[in-house]
């Protein structure tokens, strides 16, 4: 029997769906929502191109929107960067992959991590509770992250060397990357 693992990035789809910033509903949004935001503005390169650039020791991130109810970034991705594991405090969030391929890693108890790659293209949405960290699979990888209710605060991971996790608290505006206990 094959075990079906839900994590999701599994749960990917095209960039598909029609949500842009002058159509916002002057609300938080919903996942759903989320996903048609970051595919509509992964679309749209005239909105972001202009800011990419690549560094192997720094991820290179731009803030592309933030008002009252959603927060929008762009993510300029090599190999060598790495998020560490994360969540986003109270905010739910899409991650659209407009080139190259990211790679979700999903924390699991008791076995390996679970990867799942994301290709350009596609898009997942996640739940406030979601723990995950990326990584790049191919270097000049772009993403375009939606958030709401806007981050303000993240939780950063680290796992002991005899297996306990520690979260520790970070600002929405520090580089995400792996932490040493």
């Amino acid at each position: 029997m094959t075990t079906v693992i839900d994590v999701p990035a599994r749960a990917a789809t095209g960039l598909t769906g029609c949500l842009d910033l002058d159509a916002l509903p002057g609300r938080d949004l919903d996942q759903d929502e989320l996903r048609a935001l970051a595919s509509t503005i992964a679309r749209d390169p005239a909105r972001w191109r202009h800011h990419l650039a690549f560094d192997d020791d720094n991820r290179v991130y731009v803030s592309l929107h933030r008002d009252s109810h959603v927060d929008i970034w762009l993510l300029c991705w090599t190999p060598e960067n790495d998020t560490g594991f994360h969540d986003h405090d109270v905010s739910s969030g899409a991650v659209a992959v407009v080139d190259g391929t990211l790679v979700e890693h999903n924390l699991a108890v008791g076995t390996e991590t679970i990867e799942t790659f994301v290709d350009g293209g596609h898009v997942f949405s996640f739940g406030p509770d979601h723990i995950h960290r990326l990584t790049c699979a191919v270097s000049g990888s772009v993403s375009v992250h939606a958030y709401s209710p806007p981050l303000w605060r993240m939780g950063q991971y680290a796992v002991t060397a005899d297996g306990r996790l520690h979260r520790h608290s970070v600002s929405y505006a520090d580089e995400l990357r792996p932490i040493e206990t």
